[in-house]
């Protein structure tokens, strides 16, 4: 039976105390455990920032990447090992800015991976700078004048490229978060939840601030209903919907017809080709060239 305890961690935590980002740390364990997942079966990958550091304090299997390429990163453990879990948590600079392009390919393709994205609305581990999702007009770090630009709506865009699961959630709210990360990590296909974190050195907003836009989604809502559940998201940053706003059946996972062929073995695990059967293959490519 897997207990909180098999995932804690003695590394000493980098983040500032009273940082929300630890309660979406206490939520993934909460949900890990409610889900009877043990360490060794989760991989928890990221990138660069504040909220990558999130792996290092849990107990599991790790990859800690490069700046915004978490997710192809992700992708490559799931087609390796596809019984691991594999869950990306990392900023919204980092998988909305840096890791952007790959977020939207991840969409196309769709991994049987999640991502939790913590979403402050700036870049905190650089102290402060606008990020893909700071609110036109927020005065920053770096652009004291306010940002120039609107924020962009990667959730809508999820959804309207038919991400079959995504959420938000809010790190201030643990049990719902349970919940959501439960649902999102359970799902077989691309999963994404985003929770709003909201950073309390860097940020220009008390957290009461952000709560008071918090509008959680009503009972009569349709998550199968996709137009609805674009207009939800674009609600943000004016009121922040919170709750599943989509969810559809799965459809053909990436590299589902690869593991058609081979099964589920680990791709280490499987025996080495023939000489004679790669030569014919090689030999096969060079003619096509």
């Amino acid at each position: 039976m897997t207990r909180i305890e098999d995932y804690r961690h003695d590394v000493e935590n980098q983040w500032c105390p009273g940082c929300p980002n630890y309660g979406i740390l206490t939520a993934l364990q909460r949900a890990l455990v409610a889900l009877h997942l043990a360490p060794h079966e989760i991989c928890l990958v990221s990138g660069i920032g504040q909220a990558a550091k999130l792996p290092h304090y849990l107990r599991a299997n790790v990859f800690n990447g490069l700046h915004g390429r978490a997710i192809p990163a992700a992708i490559g453990i799931q087609i390796a090992h596809p019984s691991l879990k594999t869950i990306v948590t990392s900023g919204d600079g980092d998988l909305y800015g840096e890791g952007g392009n790959h977020f939207l390919h991840a969409l196309r393709r769709n991994p049987d991976i999640t991502l939790v994205v913590h979403n402050n609305q700036l870049y905190a581990l650089t102290k402060g700078q606008a990020s893909p999702t700071t609110p036109r007009g927020e005065p920053t770090r770096l652009q004291v004048q306010g940002v120039e630009v609107d924020p962009a709506q990667m959730l809508a865009t999820a959804i309207v490229h038919g991400c079959g699961f995504v959420a938000r959630g809010f790190a201030g709210e643990i049990d719902q978060l349970v919940s959501l990360l439960q649902r999102a990590i359970a799902y077989r296909g691309l999963s994404l939840v985003e929770v709003i974190q909201p950073c309390i050195t860097w940020g220009h907003h008390p957290i009461d601030w952000y709560r008071q836009r918090l509008e959680p989604i009503t009972d009569d809502h349709d998550p199968t209903d996709r137009a609805c559940a674009v207009g939800l998201a674009l609600r943000a940053p004016d009121k922040l919907v919170v709750g599943v706003l989509y969810e559809i059946p799965s459809r053909t996972t990436f590299g589902s017809s690869f593991r058609d062929r081979i099964g589920e073995m680990p791709l280490a695990e499987l025996p080495d080709i023939e000489r004679a059967i790669l030569e014919e293959r090689l030999a096969r490519m060079a003619v096509n060239l």
